[in-house]
């Protein structure tokens, strides 16, 4: 049996005071908890070394929600996986469908940005998911096929093992919707299918596969108690402590169940 992992993404939110309030509010909850469960909170960048201060009398781990595709030089504003290592990051998360959408970002550069987080010790939290249109055609296997296949099939079985993948159906990000617990694990299940048959069964059973799009203490549990889901990626819901500690609490049921 795995532990869980969760994951808080803050995307653009909280000034500097209101970043420190929150993690200090979340580590004080998560220091009278004995926890099997992973946390991981991914700040904007500008926070990530007062995060990684604050996590080292804590449990949990930071990540960084972007990195750049090059490994240094004249990319004004950009921010190198050696730079999130320096500032404390452990995780990044990668191709969220936002920077896919807004900012463009293709399978070619996302593959790019996989191979320098691998190199720099940091672990990618890569992310998939189909859109509203493609759900409804019945296209969404072949859209996530593609969006792994395309960016992380390039890694070798040593390099793939330290991939971390979450499945956020687009049309369920930031709009109130949510997979049903049978749509989690069917895409869950089929994410699993296509590593195994490229990696073979352990690795299959090792990656985890993390659910996100409004996931929430409402939901959490039951989301997490499906075989294939193995934690979550939590947009909103993490930047109230009092909800991400209760989507904590749901992983460790849903561990403890089984």
């Amino acid at each position: 049996m795995k532990n869980k992992i969760v994951a808080g993404n803050w995307k653009m939110n909280k000034n500097f005071s209101e970043a420190e309030e929150l993690l200090v509010s979340i580590a004080e909850s998560l220091d009278d908890m004995r926890l099997e469960t992973e946390i991981v909170v991914c700040t904007p960048s500008v926070y990530l070394e007062m995060a990684a201060d604050i996590s080292e009398e804590s449990n949990f781990y930071v990540g960084a929600q972007n990195v750049s595709y090059a490994p240094k030089g004249a990319y004004t504003g950009e921010i190198s996986a050696e730079m999130l290592k320096s500032a404390g990051a452990d995780f990044c998360i990668v191709g969220h469908s936002e920077r896919r959408n807004y900012f463009h970002e293709t399978d070619e550069e996302l593959a790019k940005k996989v191979d320098l987080l691998l190199e720099n010790d940091i672990v990618p939290i890569f992310c998939c998911g189909e859109k509203l249109e493609e759900r409804q055609s019945g296209n969404y296997f072949q859209v996530i096929d593609n969006q792994i296949k395309n960016a992380l099939f390039h890694l070798d079985k040593e390099h793939f093992d330290g991939i971390i993948l979450a499945y956020e159906p687009v049309w369920a990000i930031g709009t109130g919707l949510t997979a049903t617990p049978e749509q989690a694990q069917e895409v869950h299940a089929h994410i699993r299918r296509i590593i195994e048959e490229k990696y073979g069964t352990e690795v299959a059973y090792n990656t985890y596969i993390l659910y996100g799009g409004s996931c929430n203490a409402r939901n959490a549990l039951d989301l997490f108690s499906c075989q294939d889901v193995d934690g979550g990626l939590i947009g909103g819901a993490s930047l109230v402590a009092e909800d991400f500690i209760a989507i904590v609490n749901a992983a460790e049921t849903a561990s403890k169940n089984d």
